[in-house]
């Protein structure tokens, strides 16, 4: 059965794999916040919100919160005595499932980034965009053109507003120079 986004079992409570998450989330999260004293600096000038070692505390400590009590809402909605064996029959083969597919979407996005110096920061975004739509399950085609199209305004805003310097993609070198200098620093 499956309840919002967390799978269930026949009583209702949910599965082993929503709780290993929150286990992992919470026991990584904690070893990220052992390593901010060694990863990030604390300047004895500067106001607190400038220093470094600020925000990443701040998003940490978030995280650790916000996984903690989700954490607590999993163990409080099962009863500590049944998440500690295994209810489900196949739910090694779950977690793998689901862990494969986490490894399918960090695949997609390496392959993102080996193709944006060759194609071009648009024409990669694009594609991406698009094709990502069509592996999530979207079938219409005018939600496939707005994937599109927020791929469009995502490279816009992020050459033109936000000014992030981006190589221009290996393909532009076949346009003209005025066509590729202008792809170079807006597409």
């Amino acid at each position: 059965m499956v309840s919002g986004r967390h799978r269930v079992d026949e009583e209702g409570a949910p599965g082993n794999g929503a709780l290993m998450f929150a286990v992992l989330f919470c026991l990584v999260t904690l070893l990220l916040l052992s390593q901010i004293g060694v990863q990030t600096k604390f300047k004895p000038s500067g106001s607190l919100f400038a220093q470094p070692r600020f925000w990443p505390s701040v998003a940490l400590a978030g995280m650790l919160v916000f996984g903690a009590a989700h954490l607590a809402s999993l163990w409080r909605g099962r009863g500590a005595a049944r998440h500690i064996r295994h209810r489900q029959s196949g739910q090694l083969q779950t977690i793998l499932v689901d862990g494969v597919r986490v490894l399918e979407f960090a695949l997609w996005f390496m392959a993102y980034v080996w193709i944006t110096p060759l194609a071009g920061y648009l024409p990669s975004t694009l594609f991406f965009m698009c094709l990502l739509a069509l592996r999530s399950g979207y079938r219409d085609w005018r939600l496939i053109g707005l994937a599109g199209i927020t791929g469009a305004v995502i490279v816009v805003l992020f050459k033109t507003m936000l000014a992030v310097k981006i190589p221009g993609g290996a393909a532009y070198e076949m346009f003209p120079a005025p066509l590729r200098a202008l792809m170079i620093a807006y597409f």
